[in-house]
């Protein structure tokens, strides 16, 4: 049984409108670049979204709400969550962390964003930190 199938179909749509979202803000320039798809198919896959739903949200990827999370909590667990997708294949490059910098905007951190991605990265880097301890850690 895969880890997702354990959560409703709630759970994945979820994830598929924030993964339509993260595509959104990606595609605020007009164009995503190889690295960035590169990033979205890494995404995708711990997302557990299969390539033929990847494709169809990467072709109408605005008919999907935008749901950025109102709580801290939340946004903090996405933000671990991304941050640690930036480090999963050692790649930390700065096209990654420019993409990861839009996509904290869209999640709500609007103040000195670059502060809050570096932070979360400098954390993450340390692949022994749990979601609780980068929570703790991001609001000191």
């Amino acid at each position: 049984m895969n880890f997702s199938e354990l959560f409703s179909s709630g759970f994945k749509k979820r994830n598929q409108d924030h993964f339509a979202s993260i595509i959104r803000i990606a595609m605020g320039d007009g164009i995503i670049t190889d690295e960035e798809k590169e990033f979205m198919a890494r995404l995708a896959q711990k997302l557990e979204i299969s390539s033929a739903v990847y494709a169809e949200i990467i072709k109408n990827y605005k008919s999907h709400p935008i749901n950025p999370p109102a709580l801290l909590d939340q946004r903090l667990e996405r933000l671990f969550d991304l941050a640690r997708i930036v480090y999963a294949d050692h790649i930390k490059d700065e096209d990654e962390v420019r993409l990861l910098t839009k996509i904290s905007i869209g999640l709500g951190y609007t103040t000195d964003t670059e502060s809050v991605v570096n932070k979360a990265l400098k954390i993450v880097a340390d692949p022994s930190v749990s979601v609780e301890e980068f929570k703790e850690r991001m609001q000191l």
